[in-house]
């Protein structure tokens, strides 16, 4: 499996008041390749019933669904994982969903953590924020000399994640990057349609680069 393309990423504020599914639909329809479930509340019973929604729809779209940061839930649900550095061994990550699984690992700025990730098992590493960003404004910078330093030395898919928009996403495709982690700039939309096109327009850049 290739991956490669957008990489939608779900904000449980951007996302509120019912917007979840037909918004993450259209990010889908426009194209998304990858989906994270990404919500930090404890509510149990209401992230799994979201992540089974969401689950449907990527198998309806022929997308990829991965649960951040909770290992347990994915393997309860045969999807991926995100894995922060604080949240579990990646080998754990991968003897608990199997060979098959797409686990990805958070490398920050650091190559070397990227590195030890691909030791480990992970699927892609992400870096990342190379732009401010409202979900992580206080993450350290990545740059593209960084990307440029991965592509060299990782076989990897590489993610680039922080405040990625339409005007700064060609350089980071064209200076390595595989997949384009967004979130503001695709779900701070004022409808489904609106989504749909800023998730088509994501996925063009790829056709091109």
């Amino acid at each position: 499996m290739r991956l490669r393309g957008l990489y939608a990423i779900t904000d449980s504020q951007l996302l509120a008041d019912g917007k979840l599914l037909p918004y993450v639909e259209a990010a889908l329809d426009g194209g998304a390749r990858l989906l994270q479930y990404r919500d930090k509340s404890t509510d149990q019973a209401r992230r799994l019933r979201e992540a089974e929604a969401l689950r449907s729809l990527c198998e309806r779209y022929g997308a990829n669904l991965l649960i951040n940061d909770d290992a347990e839930l994915a393997a309860r649900l045969g999807v991926g994982v995100h894995l922060g550095q604080g949240d579990g061994s990646l080998a754990a990550g991968r003897a608990l969903l199997g060979s098959q699984a797409i686990i990805g690992a958070t490398c920050h700025a650091q190559l070397a953590l990227a590195e030890q990730a691909a030791r480990e098992g992970a699927s892609y590493v992400a870096f990342g924020r190379f732009f401010n960003s409202n979900t992580k404004p206080g993450a350290p910078a990545a740059t593209v000399e960084l990307l440029q330093q991965a592509r060299a030395c990782l076989s990897l898919p590489i993610v680039a994640i922080g405040g990625v928009t339409l005007e700064t996403a060609p350089q980071l495709i064209a200076n390595g990057a595989s997949l384009l982690a967004v979130i503001h700039a695709l779900f701070s939309a004022e409808s489904a349609q609106e989504v749909a096109r800023r998730a088509r327009a994501f996925s063009d850049l790829f056709a091109t680069n």
